[in-house]
């Protein structure tokens, strides 16, 4: 008889066991020679040498569909178990799942070409309004990169900038100062990490979340890289980050040029940055619009409106620029006249 132990990595070990253990139950029937116990993260097995084997093999395959899924139920335990492959109902353009077993897909043409642009690039801009998904779907990107193990760590960041108003002094440690500002960020990797692993993840800094003040003298290799809101940095900032980049990285710039909380006086980065390197290889730039709005229908009439506004707003500084310049011109014309007259008459 051989003892072995079995960690399970990558999954929670609550979704693994099941309600009330009720997956353990059935695996512990399942190999009715074997003793198995499980606490935490690990699982304990006692028996025969080839039992103990086959029993690992078939945990080890278990654990990649928890992983991948981030669900478990006893017909896919079954399954796995009689050698066959659990069917999947919908895996054509799933990013990733979420943490209930919902698969996230790209929900829009424009979502499509982000997660292309993503595959083909390294480095990815995605401009576009509120609610067009460009943050949602970056970090379901990186997600993937982290449990396919395609990169060693995850590494999201945002400008420190207050959207209109003044937060003034923040309580508790850095942590805690820089959340209010990163809460985004984070909804997202709940929605998409279970809890004890995003946790783990961040107490490792295998997710790193950080202000982009922090990025200054760092080098990002092995990792997926985002910049969140980056309509707010200014060029030097933008400049900073994006020469961050190392080896086997990927970076995502999302921004959204319609919200500008920066100082009337300051360039938006983002701006500058789509501006300047469109067209480089190696670079893509994808331009959500309103037609990728996927929250609820007000926020796409909200957006119009205000679209609608800013047009009429620019056309009646234009008639008024129109306005000053023809009378400035007409004035201008008056006096040349009355020069003339005044010349005519002196020389008579």
């Amino acid at each position: 008889m051989i003892e072995k132990h079995i960690i399970l990595e990558d999954i929670d070990p609550v979704v693994f066991y099941g309600a009330n253990n009720c997956h353990m139950q059935m695996i512990k029937a399942l190999f009715p020679k074997l003793r198995i116990i499980a606490r935490d993260n690990v699982i304990k097995v006692m028996g025969e040498e080839g039992e103990t084997s086959q029993f690992e093999r078939f945990i080890t395959e278990v654990q990649a569909w928890c992983n991948k899924y981030n669900s478990l139920k006893d017909e896919v335990i079954l399954e796995i178990f009689n050698g066959n492959r659990p069917v999947v109902e919908k895996e054509g353009d799933v990013i990733v799942f979420s943490i209930s077993g919902r698969p996230i897909t790209p929900r829009t043409e424009n979502q499509l070409r982000l997660v292309k642009a993503y595959e083909q690039n390294d480095m990815i801009f995605a401009e576009g309004p509120a609610g067009s998904g460009k943050t949602y779907t970056a970090i379901a990107l990186a997600v993937r990169a982290l449990k396919g193990k395609e990169v060693k760590k995850l590494i999201l960041c945002r400008p420190a900038v207050e959207a209109g108003e003044k937060l003034g002094f923040l309580p508790g440690d850095m942590r805690d100062k820089i959340n209010p500002y990163l809460q985004p960020l984070y909804d997202a990797l709940e929605d998409m990490i279970p809890a004890v692993k995003l946790k783990e993840y961040l107490d490792l800094n295998i997710i790193q979340i950080a202000p982009l003040a922090f990025m200054r003298g760092r080098t990002l290799n092995d990792a997926v890289v985002i910049l969140d809101e980056a309509q707010n940095t200014t060029i030097s900032q933008i400049k900073m980050f994006l020469t961050r980049m190392g080896w086997n990285t990927k970076m995502i710039i999302t921004g959204d040029l319609t919200q500008i909380d920066l100082p009337p006086s300051q360039q938006s980065g983002l701006a500058h940055a789509i501006n300047i390197l469109d067209g480089i290889d190696g670079i893509s730039i994808i331009r959500l619009t309103k037609k990728d709005i996927i929250r609820h229908k007000l926020v796409t009439r909200v957006v119009e409106a205000y679209e609608h506004s800013h047009k009429q707003e620019q056309s009646t500084r234009k008639a008024s620029s129109d306005s000053v310049e023809g009378n400035a011109k007409a004035e201008s014309k008056q006096e040349n006249e009355k020069s003339n007259t005044s010349y005519s008459l002196s020389w008579h």
